[in-house]
């Protein structure tokens, strides 16, 4: 069954932007550059919930790569596939980007159980919520910066129980920031053992 990923960059305080989506507090390193070069190899989906897709767009960003938008896009990157959650949007017309307005939960259960790479969970803590409280989410990976925001955009909000993990990495980068990568024990798993 296919992983998904849940993370990004966060505020040692728990935010992934700051308020109105700041995120000019971020540092990018070389560090940074080779963590994420190693985890797109890996992936072949993006889940994105519709604030995290209104933010790429508004800030010239493809919402199937990440990256600017412009011709120079790598060939591997072709092979990303987005799934935008919303019940608003009434379309996307971005190539390589669909729209889901179905149950999240239902559409990444099967997901999950067709062939491909990883799932990259990009988005706000909403969508992520949701995964989380049905055990669809199997990594967490974070990059905490050292920075207190004291508001913005939570990175988890109360998926209505505990969730235990398993820490699989922690290391600095340069900085001052962290990289924590840990696995989600999903319930049968912590019975089993």
């Amino acid at each position: 069954m296919r992983t998904v990923t849940y993370g990004g960059a966060v505020s040692l305080d728990g935010f992934l932007a700051g308020v109105d989506g700041a995120i000019d507090w971020l540092h990018f390193s070389k560090d940074v550059q080779d963590v994420m070069t190693k985890f797109w190899r890996d992936v072949d989906t993006i889940l994105m919930g519709r604030k995290t897709y209104d933010f790429a767009v508004s800030s010239g960003r493809e919402a199937s790569t990440g990256k600017k938008w412009g011709k120079d896009k790598p060939r591997n990157e072709s092979a990303l596939r987005t799934y935008v959650f919303s019940r608003t949007l009434q379309s996307i017309d971005e190539p390589g980007v669909e729209l889901v307005k179905a149950d999240a939960v239902e559409f990444v259960q099967g997901l999950k159980r067709r062939p491909g790479k990883g799932i990259c969970l990009m988005c706000g803590g909403e969508l992520a919520q949701s995964l989380l409280a049905a055990g669809l989410v199997d990594r967490i990976g974070l990059n905490i910066h050292p920075i207190l925001l004291g508001s913005g955009i939570p990175t988890f909000r109360d998926p209505g129980h505990r969730v235990k993990l398993m820490m699989e990495e922690c290391r600095p980068l340069e900085g001052g920031c962290v990289l924590v990568n840990y696995a989600v024990v999903h319930a049968e798993e912590s019975h089993s053992g």
